[in-house]
């Protein structure tokens, strides 16, 4: 059994699940607009959570929440269900294919054996979209790949009750209704305000605060924890913003995409020039990434590594803490 469904690759596992499930229901929308109209750009800095043995960092809200925005920004209806028990959440996948419902999981990415290696550790917060079945095997639509896959019933369940922070418990959702003719103009300018609130939020671990938090961090990390502590913490760090989907130099690209679809929709030219510089500091997200790489690595040669590192990324903080509070004024 498999279902009519156009698979196609997104940067982001979220955003690609919205993408595909709303393609299906006849709802054309980009990736960009999709993250962008669920408020998707964020930074949470968390040191009193562990994942994978290093303080928690995250550059998007928690699984669901930009599809839950967007939806209802724009008169979707989304069904979520969870289970306590394997069985009934096997039993809920596989009615929903009999009735031609792809459906999407958030699942573990650790046990998803068509992962490389590297790429597989303990992280719940992946989004696949399953649509059809044939014999015991589900076919998977998984946003980061090119293909579709396959897995078998007990991988299946092994990824959807994957252990941890997180944890997934069977949690699936598909949309159930979707308005025609839908006007973006005030979905936009509410999700537009929405980000910047959370980017410039007052909180000392939310937005470019919580990113001037992990600045002083690494330097904390480097004296307190020594060197082979803090390079661990670096590299998660590193994993969390470039490798896993939580997105930070990619997610400044994807919202600047955002920003020239949303300037060009709304005819507002500050937007389009906004879109430009929201790129520019994605470069300079990525060039953090590189340098923190190297020091994992062993090969920077730069003197006085952490506090450069340190400084980057409050430099980071502050042209960010400048472009949402220009971004707030031109919506």
């Amino acid at each position: 059994m498999q279902l009519d469904f156009n698979h196609q690759q997104s940067a982001h596992c979220e955003n690609g699940a919205i993408v595909n499930l709303l393609n299906n229901k006849g709802f054309k929308i980009t990736e960009p607009m999709a993250f962008g109209l669920g408020s998707g750009l964020f930074f949470v800095y968390l040191p009193f959570l562990k994942v994978n043995h290093a303080p928690a960092v995250s550059y998007r809200p928690l699984p669901g929440v930009i599809f839950n925005r967007m939806a209802k920004r724009l008169g979707i209806k989304v069904k979520r269900f969870k289970f306590s028990n394997p069985a009934k959440a096997q039993q809920k996948l596989d009615e929903n294919l009999k009735n031609n419902i792809p459906t999407g999981l958030v699942v573990g990415v650790y046990h998803l054996n068509y992962f490389p290696d590297e790429y597989r550790f303990h992280f719940n917060a992946h989004n696949i979209v399953v649509f059809g079945k044939e014999e015991n095997r589900y076919l998977i639509s998984d946003p980061v790949l090119d293909y579709t896959v396959s897995l078998t019933e007990e991988e299946l369940e092994k990824v959807r009750y994957a252990k941890g922070a997180l944890a997934p418990k069977g949690h699936l959702y598909y949309p159930i209704a979707v308005p025609q003719n839908i006007d973006l103009t005030n979905a936009i300018k509410k999700a537009i305000k929405k980000t910047c609130n959370d980017m410039l939020a007052p909180m000392p671990i939310v937005g470019v605060k919580g990113m001037r938090m992990v600045a002083k961090a690494i330097l904390k990390w480097h004296k307190k924890l020594g060197v082979a502590k803090a390079n661990y913490n670096l590299v998660n760090l590193v994993r969390m913003q470039e490798e896993i989907g939580t997105g930070g130099g990619g997610f400044r690209f994807i919202y600047a995409a955002f920003l020239q679809e949303a300037g060009e929709y709304l005819n507002n030219a500050q937007l389009m020039q906004l879109s430009k510089e929201m790129a520019l500091i994605g470069d300079k997200w990525r060039d953090f990434a590189v340098e923190a790489s190297r020091v994992y690595k062993k090969r920077s040669n730069t003197e006085n590594v952490y506090q450069v590192l340190s400084n980057r990324l409050m430099e980071l903080a502050d042209l960010e803490e400048t472009f949402f509070k220009k971004l707030k004024k031109a919506v």
